[in-house]
Parts: C-alpha cells; structure tokens; sequence
C-alpha cells in the first residue's frame, strides 16, 4: 500500500497526534516514516544577518520536532528519516515529497468551531491542493 509516508511537524501538541498516526499507519504497512520540519523564518534570514540566533533556534526547534518523528518510528519498529529544511511549508513539503517517492502524507489540521471548521489550516490545505499523494488529515488535542 505505502513504502514512504511523510509526517511534517511544527512540534505542536497536534502535529504529535499525526505523527502517531503516520507511525501507526507505517507499521501496519511496513513502511518508512519521514519526519520533515520547514523552518519558515522568512525575513529573519534576510536582515542583513542580524537575527542568526533566532534561526538558529528555529533550527533547534525543528531538531527536536523530527526526533519525536523518530523516536515514534522506532517505539513501532518503523524505520525512519527525517530532515530540516528552510522553505515556504507547503512547497517544502511538496518538494520533499517529489524527491523522495512518498505515498502517503500525514499531516495535522487545525480543529476549529463554527463557520472556520470548514476550512483546514492554511498549510494543510495547500499540501493537499499541491501533491499528488493521498493527505490524511488529523485533528488533534487542542493547544493550551
């Protein structure tokens, strides 16, 4: 069914409960789990270099996020990658999924009331509209 399935996270508590998801789903499977982080710092990098620590703990950040990707994969015996990269999310995330011949995506959403729970977050639904992959969509807990 899949052999690659992509788990972006930005390391909130909902990209937690998709990256589970996209483990689980792996196991059964028999699949590669992928964790990727984009770190979108956007104008940080390009004032004239005067915010490197800031990007430098966006990497950090994202460090972190990828190895709860792994370590998901390896509390499954899932074999996993993961990679940080700086980009635009959602064609980050569409370009990794290019590259690396993934089948499935597996990606958070935000959970919301009223009239905005007909729309996904913004990420989401650009991934979705741009890749040429299933998107399994989760929602998760929300964020205090």
């Amino acid at each position: 069914m899949y052999s690659n399935i992509l788990a972006p996270t930005d390391g909130s508590d909902r990209a937690e409960a998709a990256i589970e998801e996209a483990a689980d789903l792996a196991a059964v499977c028999d699949a590669r789990v992928h964790g990727l982080f984009v770190t979108d710092s956007g104008p940080l990098e390009h004032i004239d270099g005067k915010y490197p620590q800031a990007v430098s703990d966006i990497r950090r950040l994202g460090e972190e996020a990828v190895e709860r990707v792994a370590a998901a994969g390896a509390d499954r015996g899932v074999e996993t990658t993961t990679a940080v990269m700086s980009g635009t999310v959602h064609r980050a995330i569409a370009d990794y999924v290019d590259d690396n011949d993934i089948d499935a995506v597996v990606m958070a959403t935000h959970s919301r009331e009223g009239v905005s729970r007909h729309f996904l977050g913004s990420v989401t639904e650009r991934v979705i509209r741009t890749v040429d992959v299933p998107v399994i969509a989760v929602t998760g807990p929300d964020e205090t």
